[in-house]
């Protein structure tokens, strides 16, 4: 396994006819904030292994293995710290490759100035870990065996309105 389009079986989804407002086709990007573009940029790069520009000033773009972005805005003092639940997924190959990632983050957690470094355990299918890094975003490191993101939608809807099963 080496190449990401080997990896994955097909990335493209086409979506659903909805009666909705807007007709989107596609999800392009979404946006954190980083108190130093330069400082976070060395992180995302160096660490992460993510593919960066920067587009603006105070602005870049990042991305790993498709086309969706990340826009990532220096706001400085101003930035706002999420919570744990507000987290990327980074998927890598391997059990062994999350193991060695912790053992990365715990090594290098004052170069790059992660703030917090969660132990590796298995949940919601995925063997993973957290961090959270310089500018209080979370990160997931995760291993998934066969790539089951499908899952979540082919699945469909397990719970309705107010949390309620919608199967017995």
């Amino acid at each position: 396994m080496g190449l990401t389009r080997d990896m994955l079986r097909d990335a493209v989804v086409e979506p659903k006819d909805r009666d909705s407002i807007v007709k989107p086709f596609l999800m392009s990007h979404g946006t954190l904030e980083c108190y130093n573009l330069n400082e976070t940029r060395q992180f995302y790069e160096e660490f992460l292994g993510l593919e960066s520009v920067r587009h603006a000033p105070i602005g870049m773009a990042v991305r790993l293995g498709l086309k969706f972005h990340i826009i990532c805005l220096e706001v400085g003092d101003t930035l706002q710290p999420v919570s744990l639940g507000n987290h990327w997924g980074v998927d890598v190959e391997s059990k062994e490759k999350v193991d060695e990632a912790y053992q990365n983050a715990l090594q290098y957690k004052s170069k790059y100035k992660i703030r917090e470094i969660g132990h590796p355990t298995i949940q919601h299918g995925a063997y993973s870990f957290y961090m959270k890094d310089l500018d209080h975003n979370w990160w997931e490191i995760q291993y998934i065996p066969d790539l089951l993101h499908d899952d979540l939608f082919e699945f469909g809807d397990l719970f309705g309105p107010g949390g309620k099963p919608v199967r017995s």
